[in-house]
C-alpha cells in the first residue's frame, strides 16, 4: 500500500523486502543474476485506509526485486533482498540500487540526530497546531545546523558526513550570543567546525542494551493535574 501511495505522488522507493513475503527469483521477468521484475497483487484494504483511497490503488504493481551480498572482513557474508520501483535496469543498474540502499544507514543516523540530539522524541506542545509548529521549527534548526556543517566541510575540503552533528550543534548553542552580535570571524569558525571530525572506526558496533538502570516509576497515564489532585487527597 505504501509503495502504491508514494507512486501516486511520483516518489520512487527502494526498501528491503518484508520478511513475511516469499522470495522467488524463478518467477517474473529475469533482468540479470538475482535481478528480476515481479508483479504484486493488491491486498485487502487495511483498517487505516478509507474505501475511497483504496479504490485508487492499482490491482497489480510491477516492481523490481534485487538480491546482493554484503561481504565484510572477519564477518559472515549477508544476503539482502530489496524491492524498488526503479524498474529500468539500463538506467538503474543493480549495483547502483545496492549502493542506494546502502545510504539507508545515513538516513537512520539523521533520524536519530533529530530525535535525540534535537529532543524531538517527545513533543512538549499540546494543541495540534502547536505540535505541527514545533515539528517544523525543529526541522528548520536541523537544516540550519546541516548547512553550517556543509560550509565547514567545503572550507576544509572534506565530506560533510565526516563532521560531527552533535558537537557542531553543541558549539552553535554555546556561541549563539557571539554569533548574533556579528563580531565572530566566519573564517575562524568554519576552520574550527571543520576540525570536528568523527573518527574512522571501521567494523564498530554496539549492542542494543541500556547501560544505566531506569527508575521503576509507573508510566504517566493520567494528566498531571489530575494526578496531583489524587495525591493531595491521599495526603489529607
Amino acid at each position: 500500500m505504501m509503495l502504491a501511495l508514494f507512486g501516486q505522488i511520483d516518489v520512487n522507493i527502494c526498501t528491503r523486502i518484508h520478511a513475511g513475503r516469499a522470495i522467488d527469483f524463478r518467477k517474473g521477468r529475469r533482468l540479470g543474476k538475482d535481478d528480476c521484475l515481479v508483479s504484486w497483487d493488491r491486498p485487502q484494504r487495511p483498517k487505516w485506509m478509507s474505501k475511497e483511497v483504496y479504490e485508487t490503488i492499482p490491482e497489480t504493481m510491477r516492481l523490481r526485486m534485487i538480491r546482493y551480498s554484503l561481504v565484510a572482513k572477519g564477518r559472515r557474508s549477508k544476503s539482502i533482498t530489496v524491492v524498488t520501483t526503479l524498474v529500468d535496469s539500463v538506467k538503474f543498474p543493480a549495483e547502483e540500487i545496492a549502493q542506494l540502499y546502502g545510504h539507508r544507514w545515513n538516513v537512520e543516523l539523521d533520524i536519530r540526530q533529530i530525535k535525540q540530539t534535537l529532543n524531538m522524541d517527545h513533543f512538549r506542545c499540546k494543541s495540534p497546531e502547536m505540535v505541527e509548529r514545533e515539528f517544523w521549527v525543529t526541522l528548520l534548526g536541523y537544516n540550519l545546523v546541516r548547512k553550517v556543517i556543509c560550509e565547514a566541510a567545503s572550507f576544509g575540503g572534506m565530506l560533510p558526513r565526516r563532521l560531527s552533528f552533535t558537537r557542531t550543534c553543541s558549539h552553535l548553542l554555546d556561541l549563539r550570543l557571539w554569533l548574533a552580535s556579528g563580531l565572530a570571524d566566519s573564517t575562524d569558525l568554519l576552520r574550527y567546525w571543520g576540525g570536528l571530525v568523527v573518527p574512522d572506526r571501521p567494523g564498530r558496533f554496539e549492542p542494543r542494551v541500556l547501560k544505566r538502570r531506569q527508575d521503576r516509576y509507573p508510566l504517566m497515564r493520567t494528566p498531571r493535574k489530575k494526578l496531583k489532585q489524587i495525591q493531595m487527597r491521599k495526603l489529607f
